[in-house]
């Protein structure tokens, strides 16, 4: 009962304080009354037993302070007053606020950004009940593996090993079967872009194909409707259902809670909406972005044309494209189940497969899975890294000019410090004050740091995206972003408040409260201020470099020439469902599309590919030349890209050696080829490749030999920081069958503007074929070199920061020594010193501080390098231009910060001096 009662007496004190004054002034009163009438009763006059009465209870404001005391409260009032006296201070002071507040809250903004960021692309996990249990399952093998077509993510390891995370539907039903370590194997499968109608109006959507066991192991209920189930996924065709994402349904539906039952068309295949999925989910894809629709992998053979060499989908043994996830059972490990589920994995591929001698069986992996297929965390990982790397720089470059700028104050308010140290202060006292105040201040950055970072995660992730995709990645700001802030705010206060409130503890009572104190310990104090100003030099250089890196190497990927014309030239993809145009109609069709965009105005000619250049995209095969043995180490793989005739003409590659396509070999049954001089040089060295023959299958059935009419020059493939390789062009109207292509419009008007002509002209002749992602060809090559964009930008204004931060931080100190040494400097002009050499003395402590830290930088900047390295083009981490040039630039902003308190100094007048001595 005594703990209930002080705790209430507590929570009155803290919430109710007018209730405890007002308690303690009636308790007061009643003794001031009892003892006064025990003194009236002793004889004393009314007016002298009220005198004495008061003193003898003595001073009202000791009893509360007691009373407060007791309850232990005391501290709250102490907090209140540093709180109250450092709002004074500051409010002195704006310039110093605003200054302090704003570099905190820039270098907060920044570091919670990126945190923000960070967290969502590489710690978020799936929006599913318990993600810690999903395991998603994959394979690794070496270069004889016999598994030789996937559709999915391969990524090399160490030991000349790769994983890839796909497996063959016959497989993934025997797994599935034979399974008893992990809970029912369930399946799902990335279908990227199809075509869907809703309302009549043609449109792009993302496709995911899941198992009809999946949303029952995921654990996941759509918000409306029901999820697919066990009976939509049977035989192909009998599950036209699908699950729509929250996102359509907002987007497209209006949030229509009748949703289910109507009907939309994908592929044109009349599909009906049975559900809508919970916002928090996304798939097993993706953490960040949902597709936009689900529906069963049953769906796969009239959704996506399948191989005719490889056979029906859901029943080739050879085509390994599905992705497989689990969830753990209790007591089981990992690795048993791994072993468990290795057996049946050798025994289906043995099965279905039959492999060769030579041939090596896979390895399975079971690995978490709780971020779905992490493409994220595989890609942003270590950019991500190393830009939380270098915000913290920031950071820690704000603090050091927070502290230089406390310390400054703190040494200018020494008689301050001395005289309450005079009155009875502590210095316990005079530390929690100083303390308070810089967490105060950092509070105020910390603040306004989460407002930069709550506008700044809206706006960085726009620069993850490629102009035509949609950039629908919500950052979540939730307690884990406020809980970053604020454990970076504390962190930040501590670390820039301690050297100040140090220096004020150290103040010394006597030589301080003298009216001219002690010039050459102040001196000496100042010591503090120069080693922060040459550890702000030192980042800033650091910061500095890395900024000079990544522009140098964004440069040098802009200064190569692809091998082609870039300009004017627009690119967008045709998908045709594989149901109304199975092969060889597809080809008809594009060649219809084809002559039907000439026909358009401002349109100057058009051709198809089926890999756009430079678009971090590639095809690749076997290349076998006519009259040499298979295993004739000149034969090898090429890379491939299926054109229209007029190809070359529309990207201007010139043609070195031969002839160009024509439009007579389009429609002529003898097959023909260009390959690049890279090819020539690989595969004819010292020959003449005009008029030889190749082909790039081992399969008799489908054995086509090319005539190689003619030798263009070297392109860049696939990405600009790889060296042209060999590659080889084939007409697409004498191919079996092509599926999708990509269009190459040259053109002199504007995309938006002949987008909507072009647009017309496809859907005059199919109106439910959309035109996917419009860019320009120019667009197409900044979006491979997008992460050097990010950097460079980001470093940047990192840097931009940086100098500003530093060239605070010299000319703070700078003026500050002046301040100090005006007596000192008094005396020499008085002895006759020039004034140009009183502003060569400044500025030339200015640039030994500068010289120091740049001198500390580099030699960082060297060491920290290695981080980088393979993120730079045309460079090396340890590039002199990089180096010196933030160096110089550092150094020059030195000596302008310093120039005015140099001049300042310069203009001093001896008789002034010595009065303010």
């Amino acid at each position: 009962m005594r703990f209930f009662a002080r705790l209430r007496s507590t929570v009155v004190s803290l919430f109710r304080r007018s209730e405890l004054a007002s308690q303690l002034e009636e308790e007061l009163r009643f003794h001031l009354e009892a003892r006064t009438a025990d003194l009236i009763h002793q004889g004393l006059s009314p007016a002298e037993a009220a005198r004495q009465a008061r003193l003898e209870l003595g001073s009202a404001n000791t009893h509360r302070d007691e009373v407060r005391r007791s309850l232990g409260l005391r501290w709250f009032d102490d907090l209140l007053a540093d709180l109250r006296y450092a709002v004074r201070i500051f409010r002195k002071n704006p310039s110093f606020t605003a200054i302090a507040a704003g570099s905190l809250a820039l270098a907060i903004g920044a570091n919670t950004t990126i945190f923000s960021v960070a967290n969502e692309a590489l710690y978020e996990q799936l929006g599913v009940p318990h993600p810690e249990q999903v395991r998603l399952l994959q394979m690794t093998g070496d270069d004889k593996i016999v598994v030789h077509s996937s559709w999915g993510e391969w990524d090399k390891i160490e030991g000349g090993r790769a994983a890839f995370d796909s497996f063959s539907y016959p497989v993934y039903q025997q797994l599935r079967r034979d399974n008893a370590v992990l809970s029912e194997i369930f399946a799902f499968k990335d279908l990227g872009q199809a075509n869907a109608t809703i309302d009549g109006q043609a449109r792009v959507v993302q496709v995911e194909l899941v198992s009809g066991n999946f949303y029952q192991q995921i654990g996941v209920r759509p918000a409306i409707g029901r999820p697919i189930g066990s009976s939509d996924d049977g035989a192909p065709g009998t599950g036209a259902v699908a699950v729509i994402s929250d996102a359509l349904w907002r987007h497209f539906f209006a949030s229509d809670p009748n949703v289910v039952g109507k009907v939309i068309t994908v592929n044109t295949l009349p599909i009906t909406v049975i559900g809508v999925n919970p916002p928090s989910f996304t798939g097993a894809k993706s953490v960040q972005v949902s597709p936009d629709i689900f529906m069963p992998v049953s769906m796969m053979p009239l959704l996506r044309a399948e191989s005719a060499r490889l056979g029906p989908i859901l029943s080739s043994p050879q085509l390994f494209w599905i992705n497989l996830m689990a969830r753990t059972r209790p007591g089981v490990s990992d690795e048993k189940a791994r072993a468990a589920l290795q057996v049946s994995l050798d025994a289906a591929i043995r099965a279905t497969m039959s492999p060769k001698a030579g041939d090596t069986l896979p390895t399975l992996e079971v690995i978490d899975g709780s971020r779905g297929l992490n493409f994220s965390g595989k890609n942003f990982a270590k950019p991500l890294n190393v830009l939380l790397v270098l915000v913290g720089l920031v950071l820690l470059l704000a603090c050091a000019n927070v502290a230089n700028l406390m310390l400054a104050r703190t040494l200018a308010r020494q008689r301050e410090m001395s005289v309450r140290l005079a009155l009875g202060a502590g210095r316990s006292r005079i530390l929690r004050q100083v303390i308070t105040e810089g967490l105060l201040l950092s509070a105020a950055g910390g603040t306004l740091g989460l407002v930069v970072a709550y506008f700044g995660r809206r706006v960085l992730p726009r620069f993850l995206f490629n102009v035509w995709e949609r950039a629908d990645l919500q950052i979540p700001f939730n307690w884990r972003i406020f809980a970053f802030t604020a454990v970076l705010t504390l962190l930040a206060g501590i670390l820039f408040a301690a050297l100040p409130a140090w220096v004020a503890t150290r103040a010394e009572i006597n030589s301080a409260l003298k009216e001219g104190g002690n010039t050459a310990t102040r001196h000496r104090k100042t010591l503090s201020g120069r080693a922060i100003v040459t550890f702000q030099v030192a980042l800033s250089t650091l910061l500095l470099a890395g900024a000079g890196l990544f522009i140098r190497t964004l440069v040098n990927l802009n200064n190569i020439d692809p091998g082609f014309r870039a300009d004017h030239l627009l690119i967008f993809e045709i998908n045709p469902p594989s149901k109304s145009y199975p092969a060889p109609q597809d080809i008809a069709l594009h060649h219809r599309l084809e002559d039907a965009m000439r026909t358009v105005p401002g349109v100057e000619d058009v051709a198809l590919t089926d890999v756009v250049l430079v678009s971090n995209s590639r095809s690749t095969s076997d290349f076998h030349v006519e009259g040499r043995a298979s295993s004739d180490r000149s034969n090898g793989s090429s890379a491939l890209v299926d054109v229209g005739p007029d190809f070359f003409q529309v990207m201007r590659i010139p043609i070195v050696a031969g002839r160009a396509f024509t439009q007579q070999d389009a429609a002529s049954p003898r097959a023909v080829a260009v390959i690049t001089q890279s090819a020539a040089k690989k595969f004819f060295p010292n020959q003449n490749p005009i008029g030889k023959r190749f082909n790039t299958d081992d399969d008799p059935a489908h054995l086509i030999w090319y005539e190689i009419v003619g030798v263009c020059a070297d392109v860049h493939y696939n990405s600009l920081r790889r060296k042209p390789e060999a590659l080889h062009f084939d007409l697409y109207r004498q191919q079996h069958e092509l599926g999708g292509a990509s269009y190459m419009v040259r053109t002199a008007m504007p995309p938006e503007a002949i987008a909507p002509s072009l647009r017309a002209a496809v859907q005059r002749i199919d109106k439910d074929l959309p035109l996917i992602d419009i860019r320009t060809q120019q667009e197409q090559i900044d979006a491979t070199t997008q992460q050097e964009r990010i950097f460079a930008s980001l470093t940047v204004g990192f840097g931009v920061l940086a100098l500003a931060l530093a060239c605070v931080g010299i000319y703070g100190i700078m003026t500050y020594t002046i301040a100090q040494r005006t007596s000192e400097i008094g005396i020499r002009l008085a002895l006759g010193a020039q004034r140009a050499r009183v502003r060569a003395m400044v500025l030339r402590e200015s640039i030994w501080l500068t010289v120091i830290g740049i001198a500390a930088g580099l030699v960082s900047a060297i060491a920290l390098g290695r981080l980088i390295k393979s993120m730079l083009y045309g460079l090396g981490p340890h590039d002199p231009i990089s180096l010196a040039g933030a160096g110089l630039l550092l150094l020059a902003i030195a000596v302008t910060s310093a120039w005015i308190p140099a001049a300042r100094a310069s203009r001093i007048e001896p008789m002034e001096a010595l009065r303010h001595n």
